[in-house]
């Protein structure tokens, strides 16, 4: 179980065009005692507005809304704070729409239909800095992706992983945590973020997702070994 820190509260914003979801989220959070929604939003534009103005450590993002659509607001959010942490709350309707945000920058991907459980989980882990997407979701993507997996820039002189960094990369995908590929290896937190970070920067990758989803295209993971799992932490 995730352990909570009795001090930190989670600034939340709530970004969606239905009032009765997010009427129903700020309900679900209200009850958790580290977690405070701090401001709503029902369009994107409205979305890139109110992130700026409440610098909340959390955005919940709907993808489908007027005016401008989640992936937009993502990357316009990004764009001015490329630490701004996103998780997307979606639908299989909008399977299409989450490699786009992948690329816009969003860190989580979550199902509306998940249990309150899963959502808290995912917004303790994103605003760690870490990623959460759904297993269903990757799945999905994976299938559906039309796009090749992101490639080294064949212009860069390109590293190649070490033992180690391959070993990181391969527990990220299945779903370890930084403090659960730390304990597994026996190394320190810091040792693992700094392995992923490089990890990143030789795979010429954007995100921790796109090295996840990289390595499942790769052959170096399965989303079989962790179906009970959000995938991935990272």
């Amino acid at each position: 179980m995730t352990e909570v820190n009795p001090t930190a509260v989670i600034k939340v914003l709530i970004v969606d065009d239905h009032a009765i979801v997010r009427d129903g989220i700020r309900s679900l959070l209200s009850t958790i005692p580290d977690i405070d929604v701090i401001g709503e939003a029902s369009d994107g534009t409205k979305a890139v507005t109110s992130a700026y103005r409440l610098q909340p450590d959390i955005i919940l993002m709907d993808l489908v809304m007027p005016e401008m659509d989640g992936i937009e607001a993502t990357r316009q959010i990004i764009d001015h704070n490329p630490d701004a942490r996103i998780l997307v709350l979606t639908s299989f309707s909008t399977d299409d729409k989450i490699y786009p945000a992948i690329k816009a920058g969003a860190l989580g991907y979550i199902l509306k239909d998940s249990d309150s459980e899963e959502l808290v989980r995912s917004i303790r882990e994103v605003e760690r800095g870490e990623s959460s997407i759904d297993p269903k979701i990757a799945r999905k993507l994976l299938k559906e992706m039309s796009e090749p997996p992101p490639q080294p820039k064949q212009t860069s002189l390109v590293e190649p992983l070490t033992e180690r960094e391959e070993e990181v990369l391969k527990l990220v995908a299945q779903g370890k945590s930084n403090q659960e590929i730390a304990e597994q290896l026996v190394i320190s937190e810091g040792t693992v973020r700094a392995h992923v970070s490089n990890i990143l920067g030789k795979l010429h990758l954007a995100s921790r997702t796109q090295a996840t989803l990289y390595a499942l295209r790769k052959g170096l993971a399965s989303l079989d070994e962790g179906d009970d799992e959000i995938i991935p932490p990272l």
